[in-house]
């Protein structure tokens, strides 16, 4: 009598353990890269610090925002907002850009002959992009609390390394999406900031959303951006309540993600799209 079929057989555990060592080689490579670069750094690390440091000070002074719950000070309130922005720049707006130039200048179609993997190397590309996010997050955090006061509650920290986390892996997947799409890797960086600066603008980072008007806040619900920052405030609000989970902001945020996901999977290019 023949002997009842496994859940899994060794070959297939074996190819989980491969793909998860090709997945950990290249989120080393990748984070290996991205230190060694400059100009990444800067734009990744330094500009967030640097917009909050500017809309915090601008904006001090006794004013205040509405939130749920009551009212916070206008520098609090950039906090999680600009944690948002560093976010989306490290797992968003890098990325498209660096894959675009590497699939462009044909460093893609040399690894091609490698074993890694379309699946690895997003995956490996959003390990990093987890990693530095939470390096943002913990240097803006840091910032916030010995500048203007602001600081995480205890009984939300838990959410917001949750939030920050699937932010970087959802903004990861989309990023590998938008590049799919982009023929041009001078086109690259344009088409990013044309895509953020203006949901930026709408999704509470720059601009308090009670200020915003009704029908621009509905176009930002639309949008994930909208959602992090929603969540991220969420968990930063000294006026919330329980664990700081924004259930519904945290589903809208990954399910962009997953579309994304499908999306950068399907259409993934190791050739250049502009030749």
């Amino acid at each position: 009598m023949a002997p009842a079929p496994t859940s899994s057989s060794p070959a297939s555990d074996t190819e989980r353990a491969s793909l998860t060592r090709l997945i950990l080689h290249q989120f080393r490579y990748d984070l290996r890269a991205f230190l060694r670069n400059g100009q990444s750094r800067f734009f990744t690390l330094a500009l967030p610090v640097l917009f909050l440091v500017i809309f915090a000070s601008v904006f001090s002074g006794g004013h205040q925002v509405k939130v749920a719950g009551g009212r916070i000070d206008t520098s609090v309130y950039y906090v999680p907002g600009i944690i948002a922005l560093g976010i989306i720049a490290a797992a968003f707006v890098n990325l498209v850009i660096s894959v675009t130039a590497q699939r462009e200048t044909g460093v893609l179609k040399r690894r091609r002959a490698t074993p890694v993997s379309a699946t690895a190397l997003i995956g490996g590309r959003a390990l990093t992009a987890v990693v530095v996010a939470l390096g943002i997050t913990g240097v803006l955090l840091a910032i916030g609390w010995a500048f203007y006061g602001a600081h995480v509650p205890a009984h939300t920290a838990a959410a917001l390394t949750v939030t920050v986390v699937v932010g970087a892996i959802s903004f990861c997947c989309l990023g590998y999406a938008v590049s799919s799409v982009i023929r041009n890797e001078d086109a690259a960086q344009p088409i990013t900031q044309a895509i953020m600066l203006p949901l930026y603008f709408i999704s509470g980072v720059f601009v308090a959303v009670s200020v915003l008007p009704h029908w621009l806040v509905d176009v930002a619900n639309v949008f994930p951006v909208r959602h992090l920052a929603a969540a991220l405030l969420v968990a930063y609000n000294p006026h919330t309540t329980g664990s700081g989970f924004s259930g519904t902001d945290l589903l809208i945020v990954a399910a962009w993600g997953a579309a994304g996901f499908i999306v950068a999977l399907r259409r993934f290019s190791w050739l250049p799209l502009g030749h």
